[in-house]
């Protein structure tokens, strides 16, 4: 029997919510240009393609080596003149869309964090439930992997990463109980998944009894190195401010975050941008003239009961979404 198709098992997180935000929900064919930052398994980016016009362009985005080489493996896609995938991080989109010939945006979508096949395959090493070779990379031909760094890191730095990216409480003793199992097995340390993660609970359920809220004792730590070792939060803003400069008048940005940290950025990076985040008069509280007023902020979409029973995966996901304002973009460079 063969083994299932990755794409067909993967639900995009709220599709219908993100079809419409780019305003792509209509009945006819739409001729545009769009970004898909995270392709992923590509289940957004097919939903997008299916309604474009002949003449419309999709340009989708993906760091991790494994999802360009699906996207470039599907028949479908290859063949389909109007869709460009490229081997990229969200500071590198700029550049990408130049060796796509493409200069505006009528649209782009990002689906942050980490994707189902990343999670669900061991070897990626993200997840805890898994138990794979500590890695966490979303691009694993580039930079350290976690367990590199741990081996490195000081107690200190551990701690700090721990509590800026994961709002760890117990951050302290975790790290001193990481730095301690690195000195006493030197570069036998920490090489799975399983290991670090047992070692963080042995210190949450220690400290507390039982499990925060009833996630997995290692949740918080996971995500924080995770996030520090792929530099996701300065991708996101530097992706943001990107497409800022390439999004047309009237196109649509819209962004699905997993954690509140993620949709902070997200959130105060709209605001900064938009009639919220004006400059006013420190008297009267008015809003002054000359604000580079660039966004409206079109609204914040949760998933519903229904969705969140079908694919679990998005009960913590919030999407937000703006369009730009009338006027001309600022000029790419």
């Amino acid at each position: 029997m063969s083994e299932p198709d990755d794409a067909a098992l993967h639900r995009p997180v709220l599709l219908d919510a993100c079809l419409s935000a780019l305003a792509l929900d209509g009945s006819a064919p739409v001729a545009g240009v769009y970004l898909d930052a995270t392709f992923g398994r590509g289940g957004h980016s097919r939903a997008i393609l299916a309604r474009l016009a002949s003449s419309g362009r999709l340009v989708a985005l993906d760091r991790d080596p494994e999802a360009v080489a699906h996207a470039r493996a599907d028949a479908g896609l290859r063949a389909d003149p109007r869709f460009h995938i490229a081997h990229s991080r969200f500071s590198q989109l700029e550049a990408a869309l130049d060796a796509a010939g493409v200069r505006q945006l009528d649209g782009a979508l990002f689906d942050l964090g980490v994707s189902s096949p990343q999670l669900d395959q061991a070897s990626r090493g993200f997840s805890f439930k898994h138990d794979g070779p500590l890695d966490m990379r979303m691009d694993p031909t580039q930079g350290m992997s976690v367990r590199e760094w741990l081996l490195h890191a000081s107690e200190s730095d551990i701690a700090e990463v721990l509590k800026r990216y994961g709002e760890e409480r117990l951050a302290i003793p975790i790290a001193k109980a990481i730095a301690a199992r690195c000195r006493s097995d030197g570069t036998s340390a920490l090489q799975t998944t399983a290991e670090l993660a047992r070692l963080v609970a042995g210190v949450v359920l220690s400290r507390k009894g039982r499990s925060p809220m009833g996630k997995d004792p290692a949740t918080r730590s996971f995500q924080a190195l995770r996030i520090f070792i792929n530099q996701e939060f300065e991708e996101l803003e530097a992706g943001l401010k990107a497409v800022m400069r390439r999004l047309a008048p009237g196109g649509r940005l819209a962004v699905i975050s997993f954690h509140s940290l993620e949709d902070r950025i997200v959130k105060q990076f709209l605001i900064q941008h938009s009639l919220q985040g004006a400059p006013r008069d420190p008297v009267t509280g008015a809003r002054l003239a000359g604000g580079a007023l660039q966004l409206e902020g079109l609204r914040k979409v949760l998933p519903d009961e229904l969705e969140q029973q079908v694919n679990p995966r998005a009960r913590s996901a919030v999407l937000r979404v703006a369009q730009r304002l009338a006027g001309e973009p600022a000029a790419a460079h």
